[in-house]
């Protein structure tokens, strides 16, 4: 049975930093493109960020770009995601996708950590 674990949520201030993490099991994990998404309420889920399999390609999307990172140890299963100078407008839960297919479809999903940006 796979479960898919995400931590590292919270409520901060504007400019603030967060660092959110992934956990997985009941897979083969360096097997598996990962990313980042999130969904604001009343918004469709977003593509945040995706890391392959061997972490040598990393991409973000332009609204995080320059301030979010995505990485992952593949020793630890864990897949992280630093968020540095958050914005209210990154205020959403985030997910963590594991084996992504389509613009933002996964194979596997965890429950979510809700990120909340005072301004």
């Amino acid at each position: 049975q796979v479960q898919v674990v995400e931590s590292g949520g919270g409520l901060v201030q504007a400019g603030a930093s967060l660092r959110l993490s992934c956990t997985a099991s009941g897979l083969s994990f360096n097997s598996y493109t990962m990313g980042w998404f999130r969904q604001a309420p009343g918004k469709e889920r977003e593509f945040v960020a995706r890391i392959t399999e061997s972490e040598d390609r990393a991409s973000v999307a332009e609204s995080v770009k320059g301030r979010f990172t995505i990485a992952r140890d593949n020793v630890k299963d864990e897949l992280y995601l630093q968020m540095d100078s958050l914005k209210p407008e990154d205020t959403a839960v985030y997910y963590c996708g594991i084996g992504l297919f389509a613009t933002t479809q996964a194979r596997y999903w965890g429950q979510g950590t809700q990120v909340t940006v005072s301004s």
